[in-house]
C-alpha cells in the first residue's frame, strides 16, 4: 500500500488529547511531533489504523519483505536469523523479572511473534500463552506453548486470567494506548503484574542519530516513549508500584551492520552484540480496588 497525503489522517495527542504540538522530525509525508501538554512524541499525520494492521497480518512482515509505500521495508529483517539474539535478550529479561519476584504462575505475552520469549519462559512460568496478529507467527509460536491465538486479547477465552502479562515493542504501534493497556489489565489476576517494553526515545542513541534512529520505523511506530511518558501512562490507567525494569538487548552483527549501511559476511549472523539503552521497560502491579482511570 502507498501512503500519501490523500490517505493519511491527522490526530490530536493519542495520550492526552491536546491538539497543539511542535514538529520534531520530518519523514515526508509523515512527521514526528511532540505534544505541547504531556510532552510525548507521536506520529502526525499517520496512516489509518486499518491499513497498518494489514502489514502485521502479512506473512512477509517477519521475513523482511513487507513494504509500506513512502518508506523502506516494514516489519522485521528476517526474524528467524534474529532468534539466538532475541532468545538471549528474553532470557536475561526473565532473569531480571525473577529477581523482582515476578515468576511462577501463568504468563501471557501480547504480540508474541514467533514465541521466542514464551519458549525461554518455560523454566520461569508454569503456564504460557500468547497472541499475535500474524497467522504465520502464531503457527511458529504454537510449538511447545500452552496456548497461542491469532488476534489481540479479545481472542483469548473470556474467563482466562494471568499472573503476569508482558507486551514488548507493541505499545508504540497502538493508536489508542490507554485502551490498549486497559485491555491488558483486563487479563490480569488480582495483584498481577504488567510489563511493557518500548524503544527508548530518551536514549542517547536517538540523540546522537537523530532522524536516522532505527526505532522511528515509520509509519508502523506511531508513539515514542521515554521512561517518564511510559511510567506516567501506566500510572494514569491505574497501575501501582511502577518501576523501571533493566532491559539489556542483544542484536545480530548483521542487523547492526544493516542499520549503519554496512554489509557483513553471512557467517556472522550467528553472532550477536549486547547494546545498551535501546529499550525502556516498565512494570507495575494491578489491584482491582485501585483507581483505573
Amino acid at each position: 500500500m502507498t501512503f500519501d497525503k490523500n490517505n493519511l489522517e491527522y490526530t490530536a495527542c493519542p495520550v492526552c488529547g491536546c491538539e497543539e504540538y511542535k514538529k520534531a522530525y520530518d519523514f515526508i509525508p509523515f512527521a514526528v511531533v511532540r505534544c505541547n501538554a504531556c510532552r510525548i512524541f507521536y506520529l502526525n499525520p499517520r496512516p489509518a489504523e486499518e491499513a497498518v494492521l494489514k502489514l502485521y497480518e502479512d506473512d512477509k512482515y517477519y521475513k523482511g519483505e513487507a513494504r509500506s509505500g513512502g518508506c523502506a521495508k516494514s516489519g522485521y529483517s528476517n526474524y528467524f536469523l534474529q532468534e539466538p539474539a532475541l532468545r538471549a535478550t528474553f532470557h536475561k529479561l526473565l532473569q531480571n523479572l525473577k529477581k523482582r519476584n515476578i515468576y511462577g504462575g501463568s504468563l501471557l505475552e501480547v504480540g508474541c511473534g514467533y514465541g521466542y520469549l514464551l519458549k525461554e519462559a518455560k523454566d520461569f512460568f508454569d503456564y504460557r500463552a500468547g497472541t499475535d496478529f500474524s497467522k504465520n507467527a502464531v503457527l511458529h509460536a504454537g510449538q511447545n506453548i500452552d496456548l497461542v491465538v491469532k488476534g489481540g486479547v479479545e481472542a483469548l477465552p473470556p474467563d482466562r486470567k494471568f499472573d503476569c502479562v508482558i507486551s514488548l515493542h507493541v505499545i508504540e504501534h497502538a493508536y489508542n494506548p490507554k485502551e490498549f493497556l486497559k485491555r491488558l489489565l483486563s487479563c490480569l489476576n488480582p495483584n498481577g503484574r504488567l510489563v511493557i517494553g518500548s524503544p527508548d526515545m530518551g536514549s542517547f542513541w536517538r540523540v546522537i542519530m537523530g532522524r536516522r534512529w532505527p526505532s522511528f520505523k515509520i509509519p508502523e511506530h506511531v508513539l515514542f516513549f521515554d521512561k517518564n511518558s511510559l511510567s506516567g501512562l501506566m500510572h494514569n490507567i491505574g497501575l501501582q508500584n511502577i518501576n523501571i525494569l533493566p532491559y539489556p538487548h542483544a542484536f545480530p552483527v548483521s542487523l547492526i551492520g544493516e542499520k549503519f549501511g554496512i554489509s557483513f559476511p553471512s557467517f556472522l549472523d550467528r553472532f550477536y552484540v549486547w547494546i545498551p539503552a535501546t529499550t525502556i521497560a516498565v512494570y507495575g502491579s494491578f489491584s482491582p480496588g485501585g483507581s483505573n482511570a
